[in-house]
């Protein structure tokens, strides 16, 4: 396996720890991983507690003092409001401190006593607190005023040990029966059995040290640590509880092709597996595509395994620079809690670990894969913007368009889902209905490019040879999931295109309507009427597609096709709608008599029919033309071409 030698490394840990007494002959340490709490117990005498959570100020730093009878302490854990204190001392009981701000009640302690083994305890509400013991689960309501407990739910079933999952509310429980795996939905007031996990065969046996609860990519996730019977070397099983009523099954197998001890943490759905004897993490990504036997999914890692980034941690020093020690990674002393939990009890420190995404993408070679990878983290839009950018860059000069076409179908699949969603969503709500600020709007993806993000990217090679090709490629994407392009892009496109002189390819966007159709655009193209005759009258399809009558009537008026723009307004703005002096005035600056003695005699046939008579109201202040035309044509004897 390779190592970190030459200074790479995709997984680091945060950089301000949570510090907190270390662990020694008078100190324990407890960690709670629903409230991520840890609480720094220090006996002798009376018993004093410091609790820190995620981000620990002043201000939430809890400290006080309890008695210490009745033993050592076992566990401990705050109520989510931090009102009441759970504390077990004895195997069969729980102790009940409530508080009055940061400081506990320690006259008013609510002793619940069970006949059974407890193996743990867990808060599902500010007031209920589930108890998980060798005979089965029970949900008990505190009753500070009346210092009682009260069972509101409870399951029976025979349990050898539990893991538990905070953000599923899932505890999983290992029955006697058949070694069987349970997961149990533990709410308030309500615990629901799901689908046992399947094993694969019956009677197998798993260690609770085997096993780890989390979730990926918003499921979860039971991971069994087991040995493959092939190579004798250890593997994670991945069963997904895929949904409701459906067993968890086996749909994953990360290989790890490692022997020895193994931890587990979860990072922006990755999973990283930890291997204590090389001082390495292993990456996997269970969306990732892997070799599929018998419809299970076998992977292996993103890349060969490194180490976590080396940490030194400041220490207290009268020296203005202060000491470094530089901590010992993987250490024996680490403890991992989901999903991206380290702590190191004998140094003090509580680390979140976090994912470098840029240099693990110099790891990854193929852009495809990367691709994929980015799609699916929560910060990859960046980095994923920065590799399309180097792919259309001058290095490559348009060489990897096979690569850039399933990129763009990549990005523009989770693109198109995203639009029309939001599209169901706007055409559901009433147009006359305010959207309310507070509904529930299904969430973006977790990696959303769109085309003003590629129009910045693009803008970067505007002008290149190679640059129409790389649009032309993006269009067919965004049009191979019914995606309209943008006005932006279809303006950069137009540039290209009439750059090239590719003016066949324009009029077959516009034909078959792969740009954005508005009088914005039609005017843009209008403006480079004058590099070839070809784009006005492409620009005049545009309008006509949308009825921008008008628009094109102006556009035939100034390019001295007088008839053509008459027809055009009298079956588009109907007969009393058209205004005269403004034909008249075109036909009179085309210098050409037939045109004008046409125009006026079909305005004239109009007055007739409108007003009974040939003249022309005043309104429409055509007394010049009239005089032109007595003096044109003093006796009528010119043809008469029909405007139909």
């Amino acid at each position: 396996m390779e190592n970190s030698s030459n200074g790479i490394h995709y997984i680091e840990l945060s950089r301000n720890p949570i510090r907190f007494d270390a662990v020694s002959q008078l100190t324990n340490v407890f960690f709670d991983d629903s409230n991520k709490q840890i609480f720094a117990v220090r006996s002798g005498g009376a018993t004093g507690v410091v609790v820190k959570g995620p981000n620990p100020t002043e201000d939430t730093v809890i400290s006080f003092c309890m008695s210490d009878r009745g033993g050592a302490i076992r566990s401990i854990k705050f109520s989510p409001d931090n009102q009441v204190l759970a504390v077990q001392r004895k195997e069969n009981a729980v102790e009940f401190v409530c508080f009055q701000g940061d400081q506990p009640m320690l006259q008013d302690i609510i002793t619940h006593q069970v006949k059974t083994l407890i193996y743990g305890f867990v808060w599902v509400h500010n007031r209920e607190v589930a108890l998980i013991s060798n005979t089965g689960v029970e949900i008990f309501t505190v009753i500070p005023e009346k210092r009682q407990v009260k069972t509101t739910k409870a399951l029976s079933i025979s349990i050898k040990w539990f893991a538990w999952c905070c953000d599923a509310n899932v505890a999983l429980l290992c029955t006697t029966e058949g070694n069987t795996l349970l997961p149990v939905l533990v709410k308030q007031k309500v615990i629901t059995k799901l689908p046992k996990v399947d094993l694969g065969h019956p009677g197998r046996e798993v260690q609770e040290s085997k096993v780890t609860l989390g979730q990926v990519y918003g499921v979860l996730a039971v991971l069994i640590l087991q040995t493959n019977s092939s190579d004798g070397l250890m593997e994670v099983e991945v069963h997904l509880l895929n949904g409701p009523g459906l067993a968890p099954r086996k749909c994953h197998v990360l290989r790890l092709s490692l022997n020895g001890r193994f931890a587990i943490n979860t990072v922006d759905n990755l999973i990283v597996v930890h291997h204590q004897a090389t001082g390495t993490s292993l990456l996997f990504d269970i969306n990732l595509s892997g070799e599929v036997i018998n419809e299970v999914s076998y992977h292996t890692p993103i890349t060969p395994g490194r180490s976590i980034k080396p940490f030194g941690l400041k220490l207290p020093s009268l020296s203005p620079d202060g000491q470094i020690l530089q901590c010992e990674l993987y250490s024996t002393n680490w403890v991992l809690f989901q999903p991206n939990i380290v702590i190191d009890a004998k140094l003090g420190c509580m680390w979140y670990l976090n994912l470098c995404i840029e240099p693990l993408c110099h790891l990854i070679s193929d852009r495809i894969r990367l691709t994929e990878f980015l799609l699916q983290r929560s910060n990859g839009k960046q980095m994923l913007l920065k590799v399309i950018s180097q792919l259309v860059d001058d290095q490559y000069k348009g060489t990897l368009l096979p690569v850039l076409e399933t990129i763009f179908n990549r990005i523009n699949k989770i693109y198109a889902s995203w639009v029309h969603l939001e599209l169901q969503q706007q055409t559901a709500q009433p147009s006359n209905v305010k959207p309310n600020p507070n509904s529930k709007h299904s969430p973006p993806p977790i990696v959303l490019i769109e085309q003003s993000d590629m129009a910045q990217i693009f803008q970067t090679i505007a002008q290149r040879p190679y640059t129409e090709t790389i649009l032309m490629l993006y269009l067919q994407s965004l049009n191979r999931f019914n995606i309209a392009a943008q006005e932006e892009l279809s303006k950069m496109i137009i540039v290209e295109l009439i750059r090239n002189r590719s003016f066949d390819t324009l009029r077959r966007l516009v034909t078959y309507s792969m740009l954005m159709e508005t009088k914005s655009t039609a005017c843009f193209l209008l403006a480079y009427s004058n590099v070839d005759t070809a784009i006005s009258q492409v620009a005049i399809d545009m309008l006509g597609k949308i009825q921008a009558h008008e628009i094109i009537i102006e556009v035939m008026l100034g390019q001295g096709k007088v008839i053509d723009a008459l027809r055009l307004a009298k079956s588009s703005l109907g007969l009393d709608k058209v205004p005269a002096r403004k034909f008249l005035e075109a036909a009179y600056k085309t210098k050409d008599d037939l045109v004008f003695h046409s125009v006026y005699r079909f305005f004239q046939m109009r007055n007739l029919r409108l007003y009974e008579t040939l003249a022309f109201p005043k309104t429409e202040q055509c007394t010049e033309f009239i005089q032109h035309y007595n003096n044109t044509f003093p006796v009528d004897k010119a043809p008469r071409p029909q405007i139909s």
